[in-house]
This record gives C-alpha cells, structure tokens and sequence, in this order.
C-alpha cells in the first residue's frame, strides 16, 4: 500500500474498533480491490442479485467488502438514496455501515468482441464482518439445529431491528433469512439496504410498478398493486418468524402442528414458559401473514408481545413462589421479646407482601447486637 492507501487503511480500522466513529466517506476502489485480494472468488463468501460480498483482511480485523454487479444499471439517485439511509441507521440488531465507494473508472474493455473505451462505475459498501453467517444458512438440515432460547432470541433481535428502522420511516421492502446476518453470539443484524424505501415524515404509502423483491417473502398487496407500507414488512416478518419456528423441519404452517413439535422437543407441559413462547411466536408469524395489511399487528405491538414473554427479563426465583411463613421463619431473630422488636417485624412482614405483590426478589437480614434492646431488619431489592 502507499502513503495514501495506508492512511484509509487506518482510519478503517479505527473505524472497525470504536463504534462511535462515523461512517468513512469514501473508500478508494483501488484500497477495497487489494484488501479483498482483487476481489478473489476465495474470499467472496455472498452473492445476491445485485452484487457479491468479499472478505477484506485489515491488520486488526475482517471487514465485509459488498460490491454491485457492473451489469446492473444502478441509479446515482438510488446509490445516494441507500448511503444516506445506511449513515442514519445505528442499532445493535442492524449491521454496522463501515463506509462507501464511488469512483467511475475510464477502462478499455471487450465490448461484442471488440475492445473499447467505456467509463465503468465502480459501486461498493464496507460492513462489519459477522462470522456465522446468513440465518438461512443456520436453518438447513446441514446445519447443528438450534436451540429453543436461540431461535428466540433471535426472533425477537430481528423484530427490535425493524422496530428501530420502522421509527426512523425506512421500510427494508427485502426480509429474509439471506439478509439476516449473525456474530459470534448468534445476535441478529439486518443486512441489505438496496431497495429500502424512506418514508417522509407524514408519508405512509407509496405505489410503485418496480416490483422487486424476493418471491415468497413479498406482500401480497405489493405483488398486487405496488402498494408499499410498513405492513409490508410485517408480512416478511411473520414469513421469516415461522421459518425460524420450524426449520430445519417443515412442519406447514399449521399452528397446532408447530406448537405439537415444540412441545415434543422440550419435553413441557402446555403451561411451560417456553413452549408458551412458541405459541406466542406462531400467533405473532399467524397475524403477520394475514393478506389484509389492515390486520397485521404493527412492529410495536410485536415487541411488547415479546417483551412480556422474555423469561430472560425476569428475575423472580424461588423467592417468588416461597411462602412469607417460611421466609420469615429464616430470617427472624433469636430473641424476639420486647414490644419494639415485635413491632419491627410486624414492618418486615408489611414490606415482605409489598415486595411479593410488586414481584422484586427481596434480601433480609435481621440481627440484634449484644447488648441492643432493637432487633435490626434490612431490606434490599
């Protein structure tokens, strides 16, 4: 690299170690072809419609080199539409935007059998890097099934990465497990902005006769008409929820047959908290799907959904379920005689039934020094 080009590598690489840095700019194509070894087909680990996505080595890390097919025509309003979407979005479930290229290269090229000059557009993105993958890829047969909790998890983490872009009025318009990334923690993070929409700040639709998309995870009110609205990817959603719900598996979508398998593979009886949060997921993927947008819960009542299902969240344990006759038999003092003592733990036992009904674990301690006439009682929550 020269003088040049190891200063970009540089401020790339702080870029990948602090989150808080901007987006670069704009990155050399010249810096993104050597990083990705001239873009090699042994470092390309993606390929979609619109481009194929390489392996960049940095000297601290691997960075995700996202390169457009040159035989696409890509608009410079619709490449400057997609970087100025991908700046604004920051969300732990969304991947990191690194920075951008854009050159237009004036190159001899074979044209019908003739070589000539052409001006060649060279359109690049840099992402973080996340080693595991597609989800797709995690829900073949080919793959360790995944647990439960994880499966959950990552529901719920994609569902809280649409909710932020559906705050900030952007409709991804291309869910689906190709576009679902995961790191090493198996966190999810929403990938592929080329034909997000961004709405205004009063805007709610959009017809458009550009139906581009991918087959089985469109609206039917898209396909129809062209209708774009934010229930068009709640439609994804619910497609991309069941198939996290039964793959590798095909159970159908038949709801009783889902939670029957569940109930098989945890081994639960129907009122367990997970397999109740299987059948909350199918509901929740049920109602995403209806064919009328009007009847598709929105992103925020999804989350809430899910939030009151997380079993992760709480932190109630057998103190919870243990009656305040037994916790108060473990903790009373030896000695309890004087009016005043009796009287303290006639407080501990108010506060005890306060901290039940609020449903907080609760530590007591109650102690009385040689000497004291006061038996001391500490609650902390």
């Amino acid at each position: 690299m020269d003088i040049y080009q190891d200063s970009i590598c540089l401020a790339l690489e702080k870029a990948l170690e602090d989150k808080s840095l901007e987006p670069i700019n704009l990155i050399p194509f010249l810096f993104l072809k050597t990083i990705t070894k001239d873009f090699s087909d042994n470092e390309q680990i993606g390929i979609g419609g619109f481009g194929a996505v390489y392996r960049g080595a940095l000297r601290n890390g691997v960075v995700a080199v996202k390169k457009l097919h040159d035989n696409i025509v890509i608009l410079e309003e619709s490449f400057r539409r997609e970087v100025a979407c991908l700046l604004e979005v920051k969300h732990k479930n969304i991947v990191r935007f690194l920075g951008y290229c854009s050159e237009t290269q004036h190159l001899r090229t074979l044209y019908k059998g003739e070589y000539v000059w052409a001006n060649v557009k060279q359109r690049l993105f840099c992402f973080e890097y996340l080693s595991k993958g597609s989800l797709a890829k995690h829900l073949t047969e080919a793959s360790p099934a995944l647990q439960w909790r994880e499966r959950y998890q990552i529901i719920k983490g994609i569902c809280e990465g649409v909710g932020y872009l559906h705050k900030h009025h952007i409709i991804h318009m291309d869910l689906k497990p190709q576009n679902i990334l995961l790191d090493d923690g198996m966190v999810p993070k929403i990938a592929d902005f080329g034909i997000s929409r961004r709405f205004g700040e009063n805007q709610s639709r959009a017809i458009t006769e550009n139906k581009v998309g991918s087959w089985g995870y469109m609206a039917p009110e898209f396909l129809r008409s062209g209708k774009i609205t934010l229930k068009a990817d709640i439609y994804s959603l619910g497609v991309i929820i069941m198939e996290v719900l039964m793959a590798p598996k095909k159970y159908s979508n038949n709801f009783d047959n889902v939670l029957e398998s569940w109930a098989s593979t945890l081994g639960t009886s129907e009122r367990h908290p997970l397999l109740e949060q299987v059948k909350v997921c199918a509901e929740i993927a049920k109602n995403c799907k209806d064919n009328d947008p009007g009847n598709r819960p929105t992103i925020h009542d999804i989350i809430c959904m899910l939030d009151k299902i997380d079993v992760s969240n709480s932190s109630v344990g057998s103190i919870a379920s243990t009656s305040a006759g037994q916790l108060v038999d473990e903790v009373k003092p030896t000695v309890v005689s004087s009016k005043i003592e009796r009287s303290v733990m006639s407080r501990f036992g108010q506060h005890y039934l306060l901290a039940q009904k609020t449903c907080k674990p609760m530590r007591i301690s109650a102690s009385r020094m040689p000497g004291e006439t006061t038996a001391e009682v500490s609650f902390s929550f």
